[in-house]
C-alpha cells in the first residue's frame, strides 16, 4: 500500500483548521479572548486587524511588520492573542465597502487604549475630519488646542492605531503636500486618491 503524502498533508492541514475553530469557539465562549485578529486585503496592501472585546483596537500595515505588531498587543493589552476573524468580520466588511467607495465612513466601535494623553486629543479630533476632507498639521494642532505643537501632531498621527478606520491620512502639509504616513506615502497618495475620486 502506498502512502499519498500530498493527502497526508492535507488530512493534517484540514485537522489543524479544525482544531484552531475548535479552539477559537472555546475560548470566546469560555471568555479567554481578549485580542482577536485577522489579516485583509486592500488596494494598500494587506491590513492587519485586530479587536478587544470593546472593540477595533488597532490596523497595521504590512510594513510596520504584522508580527512585531501583534507582539506589541499581547504586551500592551493582554499575551491572550489568537486569530479569530468572526469578531472582525463587521470591521472587515466596512473596510471592502470604504475601499469600493461604498462607505464614505465607519462605524465600528473602538478601542483607544494604545493612545493616551495629547495623543489621543489628536486622534479624536481626526474622527471629526470628513470623507475627501484635509486638514494641516497646524490645523490639528490649532483645533486641539495647541497651535504650537505641530510636531507633536505629526507624531500623533505617525503612532495613530487604527489608521484609515481613524483618517490620518487626512493630515497633509500646510503647502498641501502630503507629508509622512505610517503605511508609507504611496498608501497616503492612494487614499487621498480614492477619497477625491480619482483612480
Amino acid at each position: 500500500m502506498s502512502i499519498n503524502l500530498f493527502d497526508e498533508f492535507q488530512a493534517d492541514d484540514e485537522t489543524m483548521a479544525r482544531l484552531h475553530q475548535r479552539l477559537e469557539r472555546d475560548a470566546a465562549t469560555d471568555d479567554l479572548l481578549d485580542v482577536a485578529y485577522r489579516t485583509i486585503d486592500s488596494p494598500v496592501g494587506t491590513l492587519l486587524l485586530a479587536a478587544t472585546t470593546v472593540g477595533l483596537v488597532r490596523v497595521a500595515y504590512d510594513v510596520e511588520d504584522h508580527d512585531a505588531v501583534l507582539a506589541k498587543l499581547a504586551d500592551a493589552v493582554s499575551p491572550r492573542v489568537l486569530r479569530a476573524p468572526a469578531r472582525l468580520d463587521t470591521a472587515a466588511r466596512q473596510l471592502d465597502e470604504y475601499f469600493t467607495k461604498r462607505r464614505t465612513g465607519f462605524d465600528v466601535p473602538v478601542d483607544l487604549r494604545l493612545a493616551d494623553g495629547f495623543r489621543r486629543s489628536v486622534i479624536t479630533h481626526l474622527r471629526d475630519i470628513g470623507y475627501g476632507r484635509r486638514e494641516s498639521y497646524a490645523e490639528v494642532a490649532a483645533a486641539v488646542g495647541s497651535p504650537r505643537a505641530v510636531r507633536a501632531v505629526g507624531t500623533a498621527c505617525g503612532h495613530n492605531p487604527l489608521p484609515v478606520v481613524i483618517p490620518c491620512h487626512r493630515v497633509v502639509r500646510s503647502d498641501g503636500s502630503a507629508g509622512q504616513y505610517v503605511g508609507g506615502a504611496a498608501a497616503k497618495s492612494a487614499l487621498l486618491q480614492l477619497e477625491a475620486g480619482g483612480e
